[in-house]
């Protein structure tokens, strides 16, 4: 006997035409992570879908399981589409960048209600029209904390000394930030050590939460470059949608 259908608020990811008129639908939920679903005649049935299925929209979905991994997904109630997201391509851009990283890093099946929080606030602050620079930087941190990947910060990573200097050197094969003895004169990335403290402090935020941040233009373009070096160290390619949004904020 098939389980009933049952309720769940997603975030869709992505959508992918099927046939003449058939969906399959990436989704994020809070208590089973990254799922997919098909929809059937989900491009053509304006009562049971309408337009929730279009990507970043947060919808209450009625689904169950399919046959193999796909879910059956019977209707969508649309809770907000983030219009706001689709007034600016650099802004586009950053939602799927977004959405590629949650996908490459995160496991089918598995609950992640903070990364679900952290989607959903990311999304709503680019859809209000929010710092772009701020937005991605505050999601690449937070992304790699929850997932046990931020590097030591404010501390040496091999000697575990407290920084006195005020440019401290950075490498993610080694651990994070390392003191001038252990760096040497190894070519590595410099990073400030108010950066690195503003990184640290930001940690200490409800990981949704990204309005009221101010971080300077250094922070930033230190912190970025940053993550950019540890997520390097993660994935196991580069984002296809980061060349689409480098094009974008040139």
């Amino acid at each position: 006997m098939r389980p009933e259908p049952r309720n769940t608020s997603a975030i869709v990811l992505r959508r992918i035409d099927y046939g003449e008129s058939d969906l399959i639908v990436s989704l994020l939920t809070a208590e089973r992570g990254v799922l997919r679903g098909y929809a059937r005649a989900g491009r053509k049935s304006v009562k049971r879908f309408g337009s929730a299925l279009e990507p970043f929209s947060q919808i209450e979905i009625r689904c169950q399981p399919g046959r193999g991994e796909l879910l059956t997904l019977h209707d969508a109630d649309l809770i907000s589409s983030r219009r706001g997201l689709r007034l600016s391509l650099p802004t586009l851009a950053l939602a799927g960048y977004a959405v590629e990283l949650l996908e490459m890093l995160l496991r089918e099946g598995e609950g992640q209600p903070e990364l679900f929080c952290l989607l959903q606030g990311y999304l709503d602050y680019l859809a209000r029209q929010g710092d772009p620079e701020l937005a991605r930087l505050l999601f690449e941190l937070r992304l790699v904390q929850h997932l046990g990947y931020i590097p030591h910060l404010l501390h040496c990573s091999e000697c575990f000394i407290q920084f006195g200097e005020d440019e401290i050197a950075f490498a993610p094969a080694r651990g994070g930030s390392l003191c001038t003895s252990c760096a040497g004169d190894s070519p590595l990335l410099r990073v400030g050590l108010g950066t690195l403290g503003s990184l640290s402090r930001s940690l200490q935020t409800p990981i949704g939460l990204f309005e009221g941040f101010c971080l300077g233009p250094k922070t930033l373009g230190e912190g970025s470059a940053l993550l950019s070096l540890v997520l390097q160290s993660l994935l196991p390619r580069s984002p296809k949608s980061l060349r689409f949004l480098q094009q974008t904020t040139v």
